[in-house]
């Protein structure tokens, strides 16, 4: 079955258009094809769409861009596998067209009121949104535009129809990275975006100027590794939503994701594909035992790379960089899929381990001992249902879940179509766990008691269920609903928005929830948070038009699926 036809006119191999006359609502519908949601008379033939989506990184690696420096040229990339929502098109409150099912809730003219109450402008122009209009506490840095937040912000206005505050944002933070960044005498790499900046206005001379913060001024210190993703990402989903690729084409802006991706792609010591990260430098920004390789920037770093194959001029700089990403990627792919995947299959493989393995015929290459296996772990995996696991690394590996690698995972096609099948089984399956009563689990379960204090540091803001400790975002469901439509599954996404409805604007749309089940307000959660409220935005329109889900997806490569095999130390 297609998860990407997004016509009800479905045109088959021999040209003929099929149309679909039933349309079941979203309480109704079970696996079934998110095209038949969709009113749109539009024929498409996915299978003449070949775009550099499409293509698969083998057929890349031996074509004539990259072979042939005299025939250089920029691939056709931008009319990708998903129908690009019409520009100017505007989708949400008080819009054209609404599908039925899709009433707009009252919730939603709000929450645009709160989303245009958070813009910022720098002289005279909209550049992003700031973190929280929250005026009952100190504002710390809530009052700064962040790079990761405003990007549910950016899809919420790019699917409304208003491109200009992403460009001008784009434009901007890539202006700030050329500056030189120094934390304590000591130079940040020429790549790194901020993780936040902020507009300064002199009174005096009547001056506004960009004050960005690289991480100097963050709590711990620690340098934004996904803001840089989050910026290439952001880049292709406007050249998508808007069909125009004129500002991806700009010398500046290839010479910004050649900076990003070459911090990555520098050849070092590690003898893994992955990318060697600390504690702090992703959403969850503190110490929260996710050093190593977590799955978040993974799944990011492997977007980003697919972004970037399908942003850069196969010429010149651009040339030399796509070939190293079509390397990273065959490498990254084989390693993610075959040792961050848990399901019952390998846990049971993982349990019966051998240890002490030596040479290149050891299956348990990373000399995991069984024993470290947690509890929790063997209750929480269903029979049938998987996810990428939180971070493998020499004889640790942490099997938290977390939300945003493996929904990243599946829109990026990380996850093969097996494996995003298997993760949606595990979020039904495991619902009152990872969606309780307020959507959704940044991570699961909670550390608690001596080891909580080991590796949190104490940190009395994620104490047990809070913040980024088991706590409950709301700005997730905008992820969720993507992966929901991407699988075929949107019965699920509908199912959690219903949930958020039910309290998310009554409480002041807070940054998190904590308790087990998501039950009560965080104790020191800001109020008129920015993202929860654009990622609820992003959610309903993405389920009244799921052609939307385009911007921010990416169609199988199949030249990079691993061969899955059982291990070799399994015995029977």
């Amino acid at each position: 079955m297609s998860t990407f036809n997004l016509s009800v006119d479905v045109v088959n191999q021999n040209g003929n258009v099929k149309n679909v006359d039933s349309l079941s609502t979203l309480d109704d519908i079970d696996d079934i094809d998110f095209a038949k949601l969709l009113e749109k008379p539009r024929p498409l033939n996915i299978d003449r769409l070949r775009s550099l989506d499409e293509r698969s990184l083998h057929e890349l690696t031996g074509s004539p861009q990259l072979r042939n420096a005299d025939n250089a040229s920029r691939a056709p990339d931008h009319a990708d596998y998903v129908i690009s929502p019409s520009v100017g098109r505007r989708s949400g409150f008080n819009t054209p067209r609404s599908q039925p099912g899709f009433e707009s809730h009252p919730m939603v003219g709000e929450a645009w009121d709160a989303l245009r109450r958070s813009m910022v402008y720098f002289r005279g122009q909209p550049v992003g949104t700031i973190a929280a209009v929250d005026n009952s506490e100190e504002k710390l840095n809530y009052d700064q535009v962040f790079v990761r937040d405003f990007v549910p912000s950016a899809l919420a206005f790019l699917m409304n129809g208003e491109p200009d505050i992403v460009k001008n944002f784009l434009l901007k933070t890539l202006r700030l990275q050329s500056w030189e960044k120094k934390i304590d005498r000591f130079q940040l790499g020429e790549g790194v975006m901020p993780a936040s900046f902020k507009v300064f206005h002199d009174p005096v001379r009547n001056h506004e100027t960009l004050i960005a913060d690289f991480g100097e001024s963050a709590i711990g210190r620690v340098a934004p590794v996904d803001s840089g993703f989050w910026w290439i990402i952001l880049l292709r989903a406007y050249t998508k939503s808007t069909g125009d690729s004129s500002l991806a084409d700009m010398p500046e802006c290839q010479k910004g994701i050649r900076l990003i991706l070459s911090l990555c792609l520098s050849e070092g010591f590690d003898t893994f594909p992955t990318l060697l990260c600390a504690d702090g430098c992703c959403m969850i920004d503190r110490r929260m035992g996710v050093y190593g390789y977590p799955i978040e920037i993974q799944a990011l770093f492997f977007m980003a790379l697919r972004c970037a194959l399908l942003l850069l001029k196969h010429d010149g700089e651009g040339k030399e960089m796509v070939e190293q990403i079509v390397k990273r990627l065959h490498a990254l792919s084989y390693h993610m899929r075959s040792y961050f995947w848990l399901d019952l299959k390998q846990l049971n493989d993982i349990y019966r381990y051998k240890t002490e393995e030596y040479s290149h015929t050891a299956v348990n290459k990373f000399n995991v001992i069984p024993d470290s296996l947690p509890e929790w772990v063997f209750d929480f995996m269903p029979p049938h249902g998987g996810f990428f696991i939180g971070n493998v690394s020499p004889a640790r590996m942490d099997f938290r879940w977390f939300a945003l690698g493996n929904c990243i995972a599946i829109l990026s096609s990380l996850a093969t179509p097996e494996q995003s099948t298997a993760i949606m089984d595990l979020i039904e399956s495991r619902w009152e766990e990872l969606v309780g009563e307020m959507p959704l689990k940044v991570c699961y379960p909670a550390i608690e008691s001596h080891e909580w204090r080991i590796v949190t540091g104490c940190d009395p803001k994620n104490t047990r269920w809070s913040y980024h400790n088991g706590g409950s975002w709301p700005v997730l469901l905008w992820l969720l609903t993507a992966a929901c439509i991407k699988t075929g599954r949107p019965q699920i996404a509908r199912r959690a928005i219903e949930v958020a409805e039910a309290r998310l604007h009554k409480d002041h749309w807070p940054e998190y929830y904590d308790g087990k089940v998501g039950r009560y307000v965080g104790k020191q959660s800001r109020k008129n948070q920015t993202w929860s409220i654009a990622g609820y935005l992003v959610a309903k329109m993405m389920l009244e038009d799921p052609s939307h889900v385009g911007m921010v997806c990416l169609e199988e490569d199949k030249q990079m699926k691993p061969v899955m095999r059982r291990s070799n130390s399994w015995t029977c």
